[in-house]
């Protein structure tokens, strides 16, 4: 996969992300009110990683040739962070 088409794929996961913490939002606002706080812990702690993940990609976009497996391996990782946490979370609802 070349540079291009990495940064098309790491847009879309940014979408993607995006996308999931909207809809745990969304399921929030209809849990019972015990269940409300943990969606509140749960989306505070993807908001986390979603902003280390935006980080990652910001340095992706500007990452000269010699940084670019670097950044590329650092946004990877970030971003298979993320869906851990997010797997992680469908054990607790």
């Amino acid at each position: 996969m070349n540079k291009e088409e990495f940064k098309a794929k790491a847009n879309q996961t940014i979408d993607e992300v995006s996308a999931k913490i909207n809809a745990l939002k969304a399921k929030q606002a209809s849990a019972k009110e015990d269940a409300k706080h943990k969606y509140e812990k749960a989306i505070n702690d993807l908001e986390i990683q979603k902003a280390n993940l935006l980080e990652k990609y910001e340095n992706l976009k500007n990452a000269s040739d010699e940084k670019w497996e670097e950044v590329k391996n650092a946004f990877s990782e970030a971003s298979e962070s993320f869906r851990e946490g997010f797997r992680a979370l469908g054990s607790l609802f």
